[in-house]
């Protein structure tokens, strides 16, 4: 049978095992063996990702063909206002061609843990929250087309992947389920 991890991947994390630079990587906080990750989340993003040693599912969830739903809260600079979020929702036009619709709304700030180093505050510039849904995976999709509507991301956190859901994990932590 499949094994399955859900891991909360912290801020500054690679989502690898190994890193010769030395940067933080997953092997610091997972050690089950014969694992691998199933697609990628950035350094600099935080929450879900899945670790599996079933090379078919790893396959179906990274693979952009699979259309597989990922959802994110952003944190965004500005108050993220209607004609962006049908921006996002009709699909935004990037360097590498025109992204796939999005599901997209404004949600109050999500209760989440404390992100080590906190996001810079700056007075004069409000932040906003918002629920991103996307089906596929471009590298730094979800920052490069909430700055093509003018909300660069502060914080970017992935709660879901298909019907699998961060939930309570805190980051660092990881449980297994059922493939």
């Amino acid at each position: 049978m499949a094994r399955v991890l859900l891991f909360n991947k912290p801020f500054r994390v690679l989502s690898q095992f190994t890193d010769a630079a030395g940067r933080a990587t997953l092997a610091d906080f997972v050690r089950v063996p014969g694992v691998y990750p199933a697609g990628r989340l950035d350094y600099d993003s935080e929450g879900l990702l899945l670790l599996t040693d079933d090379g078919a599912l790893q396959a179906r969830i990274a693979d952009p063909q699979h259309k597989l739903a990922k959802r994110y809260w952003v944190q965004v600079e500005g108050e993220s206002t209607e004609a962006a979020l049908a921006q996002l929702r009709r699909g935004v036009r990037l360097s590498d061609g025109v992204t796939r619709p999005a599901e997209a709304e404004a949600i109050p700030p999500p209760a989440l843990w404390e992100r080590t180093p906190p996001i810079r505050f700056r007075k004069h510039i409000p932040t906003s929250w918002l629920a991103l849904t996307l089906r596929e995976g471009r590298n730094r999709q979800v920052r490069r087309m909430t700055a093509a509507v003018g909300l660069p991301a502060l914080r970017l956190v992935r709660v879901r992947i298909g019907e699998y859901e961060l939930g309570a994990l805190q980051p660092g932590e990881w449980c297994e389920v059922g493939a």
